[in-house]
């Protein structure tokens, strides 16, 4: 697996927005100070997401208990929403826990890291710790975070598009390979009665996701690096076009009603209990698609697609968007051996236990034979496997301010109160102001 690198990731990463480059400048540009000997393994943690904290929460008891019986975990919980003011206000008090869901963006995670705040893992963790990290994971890490690895890939995803097989099967639907195929099963299952997609339009992502995957798909894996690099604009045509496709989708009713008030778990929901024939998202859904009480139309009922073909398009289905999700860092103040025997126990042993108990996918190898849950969990790790070249998403090189700009209008797109040439100038312009 692949990620070019491009060639002004270092310059976008530093330029951040006004914002950031004062907490920069609150904080210092050189370092924390003294390190400080942690009371306990603080952990902050996105509210939304479980199944670390529930893994962790079993290796504690486990396999790091003596780890734990040294350095206690210690877990509290953030919306992701807030996540990156909460970040930016403890780093200004110098008060960062041991680790952390790191920004919502890179870039401040790149601030962080500047600022002396952050853990420079390849140096902090031996050899032996760094082998336990699957080598995909650290090149994406490495291209989200300007060359260095910076978080620890809790999770390893692909993205693309799960759907009910069911639905496909009774109403006899093939499996589209292209984006007008894609189009036309969503216009047949209007017809059913039965919603196309599912998505959440008030945390944006999951919609902008779907115009990235058209530009891989029609300008090839670079198109939004060639936007990074400066040579090529938003506003061109043929990334409008990318914007009027997935606009279309939503004039014509495929996300349901009201899908701009619609959170991650209600959308999640929608496709769990049957409401819904599709869902893009990445393999992290697992977690939530190999347990019983939330899946209501059953796991053997799910199946993984790759973001379908444009005809005539440079990009190639098998180049799957690939993220470590929400990162997770750990402060360079309190990383002391204490710590370090904590996140020693946690690479060797965390992947197997995410994968035993959660069906999730992590960065870090598994080394205990781990029968997979089900049949989709094998199909995307196995596609994993097989996969030749990653790309990265929408905002994956946007700044903190342009990523905000891209996910909080992109529901405006979807519904029609924002024309495609007005969002993608609205976020070139929030791009250019960098």
């Amino acid at each position: 697996m692949s990620i070019r690198t491009p060639r002004t990731r270092l310059s976008l990463f530093a330029a951040g927005t006004t914002s950031l480059a004062l907490f920069a400048t609150a904080c210092g540009g050189n370092g924390s100070g003294s390190s400080a000997a942690p009371g306990d393994f603080s952990y902050l943690s996105a509210t939304e997401n479980t199944t670390i904290k529930s893994t962790l929460a079993t290796l504690s008891k486990g396999e790091c208990k003596a780890a734990n019986d040294a350095l206690p975990l210690k877990v509290e919980n953030v919306p992701q929403a807030s996540l990156d003011q909460k970040l930016q206000l403890l780093a200004g008090q110098d008060a960062l826990p041991v680790q952390f869901a790191a920004g919502n963006a890179p870039t401040l995670t790149q601030q962080l890291a500047e600022s002396g705040k952050v853990a420079d893992l390849e140096e902090q963790l031996s050899l032996k710790a760094i082998s336990q990290l699957e080598p995909a994971a650290v090149s994406t890490v490495k291209a989200l975070y300007g060359g260095e690895l910076q978080v620890l890939p809790y999770e390893y995803n692909i993205e693309g598009i799960f759907y009910n097989k069911k639905l496909f099967q009774e109403n006899d639907l093939k499996v589209p390979g292209t984006w007008e195929e894609l189009v036309s099963v969503a216009a047949k299952l209007k017809d059913l009665g039965v919603q196309p997609f599912s998505a959440s339009g008030q945390q944006g992502w999951p919609l902008t996701r779907l115009i990235s995957g058209y530009l891989y798909r029609s300008l090839g894996p670079y198109a939004l690096e060639d936007v990074a690099d400066g040579g090529a604009k938003l506003t061109d045509p043929e990334y409008v076009k990318a914007a009027e496709e997935v606009a279309e989708l939503g004039e014509k009713g495929y996300f349901g009603k009201g899908v701009g008030s619609i959170d991650y778990d209600t959308a999640m929901n929608e496709f769990l209990n049957g409401e819904a024939a599709m869902f893009y998202m990445g393999s992290w859904a697992l977690a939530n698609i190999s347990d019983e009480k939330q899946n209501k139309v059953g796991v053997d009922n799910v199946g993984f697609m790759p973001f379908p073909a444009v005809p005539g398009g440079k990009g190639s289905v098998d180049q799957y968007p690939s993220n470590v999700g929400l990162g997770i860092a750990l402060s360079a103040k309190s990383f002391d051996d204490k710590t370090g025997d904590w996140v020693s126990c946690i690479v060797e042993n965390y992947g197997a236990t995410a994968l035993k108990d959660h069906g999730s996918i992590s960065g870090f190898k598994v080394n205990t034979e781990v029968k997979d849950a089900n049949e989709v969990t094998t199909q995307v790790r196995d596609t994993i496997s097989a996969s030749k070249q990653n790309v990265l998403w929408f905002e994956a090189l946007f700044s903190t301010k342009a990523t905000t700009v891209s996910q909080t209008n992109v529901a405006s797109l979807v519904s029609g109160s924002m024309k495609p040439e007005q969002f993608m100038k609205t976020v070139q312009d929030a791009l250019d102001a960098q």
